[in-house]
């Protein structure tokens, strides 16, 4: 996650994905007391201090909503169509690192399966292995 709010990769696809009329939702699963986990002024600050341009973000201490996604690391990645359908799961990106120089050698996941469904084409690639950290669940 470092690697791309880093280099300013997150937020950047947060904005255009706004600009084209997505909802971003930032859901943070960690379980009290785990790595990760946040109250509510804390990821607003995080964010703010990020320049994160999250639509919402959706504090899921329990894990219910993580895991009912089956969310295995920060960032897991999904992408939900218009018509409530999942249509991506996975990576931001092809490159599984954390060095952000990297993201512009990589294949940018999210970008593209955003832009096939703004084109009315479905997403060619709709699971990618994602990367990062492991979420830290309240049972992990």
């Amino acid at each position: 996650m470092r690697k791309h709010y880093g280099a300013g990769n997150m937020q950047a696809q947060q904005k255009e994905a706004a600009a084209a009329g997505v909802v971003w939702l930032q859901v943070i699963s960690s379980a009290p007391g785990q790595q990760g986990h946040v109250d509510g002024p804390t990821a607003l600050a995080l964010n703010t201090q990020r320049q994160a341009a999250p639509a919402g973000t959706l504090l899921d201490p329990t894990g219910k909503v993580g895991k009912f996604y089956g969310a295995k690391t920060t960032p897991h990645l999904y992408v939900i169509d218009a018509q409530g359908n999942l249509a991506y799961q996975g990576g931001i990106d092809s490159i599984a690192s954390a060095r952000a120089e990297d993201i512009a050698k990589a294949e940018q996941h999210v970008r593209v399966a955003l832009a096939e469904l703004g084109q009315g084409k479905p997403v060619r690639k709709s699971i990618s292995k994602p990367y990062g950290c492991s979420v830290k669940y309240a049972d992990s």
